[in-house]
């Protein structure tokens, strides 16, 4: 016989293979604790609230999927690709028509994106408005099985540190750590380490391509993802050989919290704390590292639609969430612990995306395209002490790939850092960024 404790645990872990869990007549008690499934199959630990949300957010992706199954029933199965033409133009009103059409449509589309695509049209919607689609077909049908003939038992650095990964690349997902999930995000790392000698492969992009091969369904057009990703819709030098372009898009990021949270920002330069500490996970794992999948999945969306300055619009939004708790830290530490604690429950993507978009403010991409052009010349003629960066980083390559907060040692290395903050990372060795070889 089952005790009463058994029997209550049982009970929550049978509702928890349903995609709608039922609620819990302890809806409020937070000490509960509950394990489940998501959409994507990782294992998520909650309290009950956090269920709460999700089903809440569930309810909403399904009205989403209908409103976008009404579109395509009314537009036309790739409406969002083209433009409508007005019948009531004719001749000369033709082309102000469709430049008309074309702006209703591609507002709409944004509005649409913003609160989510369905999850069944998720991979034909990434890959048509990523360019995804038409990267491919600028080369041979047989392109990526010819790539993968090629490389076939090939031994390269980066093919022994993609093996390396494999193992630790999201342990326990019933797909991705088994011998087949293993195998086809390695061909897909492999191929595009290939594809790109310049790029090759840095830890950050196992994350990444883990769950494009979940979304898109196939290797071939999760390869092609990760390509338009890296080529197009991220920043250059992102993941080469020093992380160049992630250095500068660090220094963008603590300029725009200056500007849109001043006196948060203010807070963390006193306190000594380097947004880099947590920043640097965000910007090379996309956030899949760090918030829950539904919500990464929800980012994603918004980032192939409307580019990288997604990125500096959700991880200033993550610092605008916590203000006041943050405001109260009194150590690196306790900041650490609580924007960390926030994103792994960040159960609902719209109070995430709400905040982003609705309480930042405006920034566009020619903005930030400046602030990086600035940042950039600030990086060429700024040399660091490399055993400090060295250290530093092999203190992030710890906390990313092992799940550690090394907290005390972190707390020493960025009050140090603290005081070359306008310093770049330039000339950290291979090994030492985040465990390239």
């Amino acid at each position: 016989m089952y005790g009463a404790q058994s029997k209550r645990d049982i009970s929550l872990e049978w509702q928890s293979q349903f995609p709608m869990l039922r609620q819990s007549i302890h809806a409020r008690r937070a000490n509960i604790i509950v394990k489940f499934q998501d959409l994507y199959g990782f294992m998520v630990e909650g309290n009950v609230d956090d269920v709460n949300v999700l089903n809440e957010v569930r309810e909403k992706v399904r009205q989403q999927g209908r409103v976008w199954w009404a579109l395509e029933a009314s537009k036309g199965a790739n409406w969002y690709l083209k433009p409508q033409v007005s019948s009531l133009y004719e001749g000369i009103g033709l082309k102000s028509s469709l430049k008309l059409s074309g702006f209703v449509n591609a507002i709409t589309l944004k509005k649409l994106i913003r609160k989510g695509i369905p999850p069944v049209l998720r991979p034909k919607v990434w890959f048509s408005l990523s360019g995804a689609a038409e990267k491919r077909s600028t080369v041979p049908e047989s392109y990526y099985n010819d790539l993968l003939m090629a490389v076939e038992g090939m031994d390269t650095p980066a093919t022994r540190q993609i093996d390396h990964d494999l193992q630790r690349t999201f342990p326990g997902h019933p797909w991705l750590d088994t011998p087949g999930g293993h195998a086809a995000l390695r061909r897909v790392l492999v191929a595009y380490s290939f594809r790109d000698s310049y790029v090759g492969y840095c830890q950050g992009l196992n994350y990444v391509a883990a769950l494009l091969l979940l979304v898109m369904k196939t290797e071939e057009d999760a390869f092609w993802m990760l390509a338009v990703l890296l080529e197009n819709v991220l920043v250059n030098d992102c993941y080469t050989n020093n992380l160049s372009g992630c250095h500068v898009e660090q220094r963008v990021f603590k300029d725009l919290l200056a500007k849109k949270c001043p006196r948060i920002a203010a807070h963390l330069e006193a306190l000594g704390f380097n947004v880099s500490l947590v920043a640097t996970e965000w910007f090379l794992c996309l956030f899949s590292k760090s918030l829950p999948s539904e919500t990464t999945m929800r980012v994603w969306d918004v980032l192939f639609y409307e580019g990288a300055k997604v990125l500096f619009y959700v991880a200033l939004a993550i610092f605008k969430m916590n203000e006041h708790e943050l405001l109260l830290t009194h150590q690196v530490g306790d900041v650490i612990n609580i924007l960390q604690r926030t994103t792994h429950h960040l159960f609902d993507p719209d109070e995430l995306l709400t905040v982003a978009f609705d309480m930042i403010g405006f920034m566009t991409t020619n903005t930030i395209s400046k602030q990086r052009k600035k940042q950039e010349m600030e990086t060429l003629f700024r040399c660091p002490h490399v055993e400090e960066y060295e250290n530093y980083w092999h203190l992030f390559f710890m906390r990313m790939t092992a799940g550690l907060m090394a907290i005390e040692a972190v707390d020493g290395t960025s009050s140090r850092m603290s005081n070359k903050e306008g310093q770049c990372y330039r000339g950290v060795s291979w090994k030492a960024c985040v465990g390239r070889i």
